[in-house]
């Protein structure tokens, strides 16, 4: 079995050979890596992505906006997935984005994963039938994992999640008064012994 090392290196040399930035391969490593990490097939996407990028257009988009729609070809993955993680700051106010037309869209997910983690929030993202939830890049819980990903995306949606309790305030407060079981009563033997508390300087 490869190690995550192993595997983020090599496929950032792999990525600067195919002509793109050492900056941008060097992300792509640590995108792809995490792909494997999850269980997801980056390296069977990304090889493919490789081999089409060398007889196929792909179309760049640098500058993310609410809505994107590529003119004629898919969006590159990789360009789309760098350009979210250097913008994600500036997009939570919008919340939803959504991208028309994106090649091997598993690629781009492995970015989101990571933008997840930058701001903090959850992201859900639904490619066409299928819907992912990335969690601050510690997990990813999706309905078709062990399935086919497809080579290209028709519809893309992002939505930026708010963070919010899975449990009810009922269910808290049931849970707190519980816990106040296990709280100690302050006697005076206690304050004395508190730290800062005692008069004797051992200095």
């Amino acid at each position: 079995m490869r190690s995550l090392s192993e595997i983020e290196t090599t496929v950032k040399r792999a990525t600067r050979s195919i002509g793109f930035s050492w900056g941008i391969s060097e992300e792509v490593g640590k995108s792809v890596k995490i792909l494997e990490l999850f269980g997801l097939p980056g390296i069977q996407n990304l090889n493919q992505y490789y081999k089409d990028k060398k007889t196929k257009k792909f179309e760049n988009l640098k500058l993310i906006s609410e809505t994107n729609k590529s003119s004629l070809d898919p969006f590159c993955p990789i360009i789309l997935g760098v350009s979210f993680l250097d913008q994600i700051k500036n997009m939570e106010s919008l919340k939803k984005i959504k991208f028309i037309s994106v090649a091997y869209p598993i690629i781009f997910l492995s970015f989101l994963s990571r933008a997840s983690e930058t701001i903090g929030k959850k992201i859900h993202l639904k490619m066409d039938q299928n819907d992912f939830l990335l969690n601050l890049n510690v997990n990813i819980y999706s309905n078709v994992f062990n399935q086919e990903f497809p080579a290209i995306a028709n519809n893309v949606e992002v939505e930026l999640k708010e963070n919010q309790d899975n449990f009810t305030d009922l269910e808290w407060r049931s849970l707190y008064k519980l816990s106040e079981n296990t709280f100690v009563e302050e006697s005076d033997s206690l304050k004395l012994g508190a730290a800062g508390a005692g008069l004797t300087d051992n200095d």
